[in-house]
């Protein structure tokens, strides 16, 4: 008997004994709970674990000698917001404005490695990530020697006027590039300047050529086929790359060490001392559990404003 003359006949006699026809029942497919288990776990043991331990050591109460209490100690948070806020404050700042210079470096760059680079596409994506076979910490240093005082960076940048303009815009203190502002969201750029580059060009490599002489062919010019083509298309890459640059720059200590001053001391820089000098761990863990929460905010405003299926 045909399947839907056997489903009729069910039909008619669940209406005749006054039921409801139900189909057959599906079973449960379970495949995609199984493809999300490694990543879920992986998310419970390197992320939802050490923000519980982070909360909890933060609520603790005692010394490195004594050992420590969990007391439930909330007012240590509003301590840590009261004392270190303009450590916080500085630390988005300068990372932002570290975001924002790389966007602006980075896209030409990209633009040109994905679209006109031709087979030298592949050498301009190796120098971009050559800086990484170097140390973080190799990388910071050199630009101590870059920046000093004596050398041809800050000489030109005297000559030009470009440090009137730093001073005016209270980036620098004085004719000096090094120990300032200015050096730090600098060797923040540069730091993170291939996290930035990186995802752009994946999105521009992808971009279809003839869309942008679709929109030639309307009469666009340049700037509007950029702006109504290439940027809304190549936004994926720029979301990505400003997440990738933002979040690790907002705790960065190296930088603000080696190439700031006591007025440029960020976030990270409080918790490393916090945590490895002054033996603090209750305070250091509420600064890392605040700086965490502030930037999950930070990150789903920005990706709820940019659109979630800009990340797709």
């Amino acid at each position: 008997m045909p399947a839907w003359s056997t489903w009729s006949s069910m039909a008619e006699l669940a209406v005749l004994s006054g039921g409801t026809a139900r189909p057959p029942a599906r079973r449960a497919n379970w495949v995609p709970y199984a493809l999300l288990a490694p990543g879920l776990l992986w998310l419970a043991i390197f992320f939802v674990a050490p923000m519980v331990t982070l909360l909890s050591q933060s609520l603790q109460e005692g010394s490195v000698e004594a050992g420590y209490t969990f007391t439930g100690n909330w007012q240590i948070y509003v301590d840590a917001l009261q004392k270190y806020w303009p450590q916080l404050l500085r630390s988005v700042g300068y990372s932002a404005a570290a975001t924002l210079g790389a966007l602006v470096l980075a896209y030409p760059l990209a633009y040109y490695i994905a679209q006109k680079a031709g087979r030298w596409k592949g050498l301009m994506l190796v120098l971009v990530v050559a800086p990484f076979f170097t140390s973080f910490l190799i990388r910071t240093l050199a630009w101590r020697t870059i920046l000093s005082d004596t050398g041809a960076v800050a000489g030109l940048a005297r000559s030009t006027g470009l440090t009137d303009v730093l001073q005016a815009v209270a980036l620098t203190g004085n004719d000096s590039l090094l120990s300032s502002k200015f050096a730090v969201i600098a060797g923040l750029t540069y730091n993170f300047l291939p996290f930035m580059i990186l995802p752009l060009y994946a999105s521009l490599d992808r971009l279809d050529r003839r869309l942008v002489e679709a929109a030639g062919d309307l009469y666009a010019t340049p700037w509007q086929g950029f702006r109504h083509v290439t940027w809304p298309l190549s936004l994926p890459g720029v979301v990505a790359g400003t997440l990738l640059t933002f979040i690790p720059a907002t705790g960065d200590f190296i930088n603000s060490r080696l190439l700031g001053n006591t007025q440029t001391v960020m976030i990270g820089q409080v918790i490393d001392s916090q945590f490895l000098r002054v033996l603090d761990y209750p305070l250091a863990a509420a600064l890392s559990f605040i700086l965490l929460v502030l930037i999950l905010v930070l990150v789903s405003t920005y990706v709820r404003r940019a659109g979630t299926e800009e990340l797709v």
